[in-house]
């Protein structure tokens, strides 16, 4: 079994920037595709931004330009870095990731959500 671990929502003003980190932990072996997903109230569940574990990014066009996905191996973490927020980006934002146990079996696993306020 893995865990993620979520931080770094919170309440900010159109234009600011926050750093959300989410943080893998547990019988892990290797993680492939890391990524974020939102939620709004009323709304489903949407994809924000996904990271291979080679490098390779993929962004909703919401996200394109403002937001960046990054990822530290070593530390089994995924970040991503959301500037010039906007009152339409509040949601509770989701961690996802694919992760192979050391027992060689391959799950998808999700944070428990960070929420990310944004007022105008």
């Amino acid at each position: 079994q893995a865990q993620l671990v979520e931080s770094g929502g919170g309440l900010v003003q159109a234009g600011a920037s926050l750093r959300l980190s989410c943080a893998a932990s547990g019988s892990i072996f290797s993680i492939n595709t890391m990524g974020w997903y939102r939620q709004a109230p009323g709304n489903q569940r949407e994809f924000v931004a996904l990271i291979t574990n080679g490098g390779s990014t993929m962004y909703a066009d919401s996200a394109k330009g403002r937001f960046t996905i990054s990822r530290d191996n070593a530390k089994n973490t995924v970040y991503l870095q959301m500037n010039s927020l906007k009152p339409e980006d509040t949601a509770v934002y989701y961690c996802n990731a694919e992760i192979r146990a050391v027992s060689r079996s391959i799950s998808t696993y999700w944070g428990q959500g960070t929420q990310v306020t944004v007022s105008s």
